[in-house]
């Protein structure tokens, strides 16, 4: 990993499966999913630590998948995979307790060096947190220094920490006090203007497991069930087929999993802004 993974991955076509937030509850679903592993390529959208009991062993099993199937299982960085923040939401509390503070400062090493952006097929972007007024071209999200720490304000803060918001016009300050809020016209820009058809991000707990945004232009998906023990919601995990249809897995605070028809379809290959590649 570190800095021989590229900035930007590019998942390619294929069976794809997208996963967000796990916050320590990642576990329970690869149980499910380890004899298929290395048949299809896995994108997690990053918040592997904090709000839980078990970052250490979710952390250390998404990275030995890493190293086991490095071809086809990718990490992206979340905002949670940063000093500032997890040494307050519990991460560094657990390595303390339960291995030293070295160990807690090794994986900040590693989180500094995580890729921050990915496309899927060329036509879905994937993010942690969401857009920035930054963003210009691809090649900005490439030029990002590596190893670094998560700055206080700009375009790697925006990607971690970015809302897509329904009474934003274009942007306007975000209630966490950190980065802006963006709205459905700002997303419907950036998509024409990359030849994308979807923005795929994380980062809010959404009640389904999954929700769309703007014209279904955005999708939001939350990984982690009865999030915290207080809300109930149900997991999801976006599957992304070789046409570039999406479906869901949903993810039950039980641990079951069932597949619904939240589909979505992307622009096929070969067609008038299809593309693909």
């Amino acid at each position: 990993m570190g800095s021989g993974q590229s900035k930007f991955l590019d998942a390619g076509r294929g069976k794809n499966g997208v996963a967000a937030p796990n916050h320590s509850r990642f576990l329970a679903y690869a149980t499910t999913k380890r004899s298929t592993s290395g048949q299809a390529n896995y994108l997690f959208l990053g918040d592997y630590v904090d709000r839980g009991k078990q970052s250490l062993e979710t952390i250390l099993l998404l990275l030995c998948y890493k190293i086991k199937f490095p071809g086809n299982f990718f990490l992206l960085r979340g905002n949670h995979e940063c000093a500032g923040v997890n040494k307050v939401y519990g991460f560094y509390d657990e390595c303390k307790r339960r291995a030293t503070i070295k160990i807690w400062k090794t994986f900040i090493d590693v989180f500094d060096c995580l890729p921050i952006a990915a496309i899927v097929a060329g036509k879905i972007f994937c993010v942690h947190g969401g857009l920035s007024p930054s963003l210009d071209t691809m090649e900005d999200v490439r030029n990002l220094p590596r190893p670094t720490d998560v700055p206080d304000y700009g375009l790697l803060n925006d990607l971690l920490w970015s809302d897509p918001s329904e009474t934003a016009i274009d942007w306007e300050d975000n209630e966490r006090g950190v980065s802006y809020c963006f709205g459905a016209s700002v997303i419907q820009q950036f998509l024409l203007k990359h030849d994308f058809d979807l923005v795929a991000r994380a980062h809010m707990v959404v009640e389904d497991g999954y929700e769309f945004f703007g014209d279904r232009s955005l999708v939001t998906i939350f990984s982690a069930p009865n999030y915290c023990g207080e809300f109930n919601n149900l997991g999801a995990v976006m599957c992304v087929n070789e046409d570039l249809m999406c479906t869901f897995e949903i993810l039950k605070p039980e641990g079951s999993v069932r597949i619904v028809n939240g589909r979505r379809r992307i622009s096929p290959p070969g067609t008038p802004g299809g593309g693909g590649g």
